[in-house]
């Protein structure tokens, strides 16, 4: 990837959703010469591609070896042994990666994670962030909905929790990602909803692909680096016909670009194991700001992410 991809998404984002929807979508699926890397990590639909992408420029030979939230039942991420479940989702991930700590395969090195840890009390885990999304709603372009769409925390908080119903004449169909996902728990946080409050009304879905929202009621969180990634034609366009709206009043977009002041918006992260900081491998790709993770920011730009001045920071550590 390089400028011209990224002028290309600021560009065609600020076009219609149709024209939008009609351009070529190059994009990586687990290691793309199928190989067998050094650094093998799984978890987060969200920030898959992007990892996907910087997979295929950090090393020589490549380093990371980045596995899809989504495909067959299982990868095998080392040359011998290491056939595990398709992590889908960040808590799947970050799950993997602790059975692989604790059975000490060597299977997995990192996850792929975009909210933080919930679990601050052990320091087994480290979260390193490396870039900057948001997360927002999106219905259909061909929906009342979609009409000046503008909702408040208080509306999602009603929405999300089968107390608001109908919005515009349109019976509003609520939709989440899977339980795993750490998109589902980063807005739900956000929209002040608990797993338990969510309400009968919302249905399941495969995070950030439009082409579920098959009804005019639809209405689901969205990720906006992976809506101007699939727009722009740098990964493959599940956007379908849906468009996103604003929250508290506030654009998810700027000038083509992600806005970073969105009120939802987030650091993701690569979770590693806290004593592997110090291996030369992880500590180069990883830690610090002259990672090699971090000084691709053009890459982290083309898939539609924002540029952190904290990456690779080591401070946040969990468990999960």
């Amino acid at each position: 990837m390089n400028v011209k991809s990224r002028a290309r998404i600021g560009a065609v984002a600020a076009t219609t959703a149709l024209t939008l929807g009609v351009l070529a979508a190059p994009a990586f699926a687990d290691p793309a010469d199928g190989s067998h890397r050094v650094l093998a990590g799984v978890g987060s639909d969200t920030t898959q591609d992007v990892v996907n992408g910087l997979s295929e420029v950090i090393g020589s030979p490549k380093t990371i070896a980045s596995y899809n939230a989504t495909g067959s039942a299982t990868i095998q991420t080392r040359d011998s042994g290491c056939v595990i479940d398709r992590p889908d989702g960040s808590s799947a991930g970050i799950d993997a990666l602790r059975a692989s700590l604790a059975n000490n395969d060597g299977c997995l090195d990192f996850a792929r994670s975009s909210r933080g840890t919930a679990d601050t009390s052990t320091s087994k885990l480290t979260w390193i962030p490396f870039a900057k999304d948001a997360v927002t709603i999106a219905v259909r372009s061909n929906s009342a909905l979609n009409n000046n769409l503008d909702l408040s925390t208080a509306q999602l908080n009603q929405v999300f929790s089968c107390q608001l119903t109908s919005l515009n004449g349109v019976t509003l169909t609520p939709l989440l990602p899977q339980k795993n996902s750490g998109t589902r728990t980063f807005f739900l946080d956000k929209i002040g909803v608990t797993e338990a409050q969510v309400g009968s009304c919302v249905r399941e879905m495969q995070e950030h692909n439009g082409v579920e929202l098959t009804g005019v009621g639809d209405i689901a969180p969205y990720s906006v680096a992976q809506y101007l990634a699939q727009t722009g034609g740098v990964v493959t366009d599940r956007h379908g016909v849906t468009v996103l709206g604003k929250v508290n009043g506030v654009a998810p977009t700027a000038k083509g670009a992600l806005n970073t002041a969105f009120p939802y918006s987030r650091d993701v992260y690569n979770v590693v194991p806290t004593a592997k900081l110090t291996d030369a491998t992880v500590a180069a790709t990883f830690v610090g700001a002259s990672a090699k993770v971090c000084t691709n920011t053009g890459t982290i730009q083309d898939y539609g992410f924002g540029a952190i001045a904290n990456c690779g920071d080591t401070s946040l550590k969990g468990e999960r």
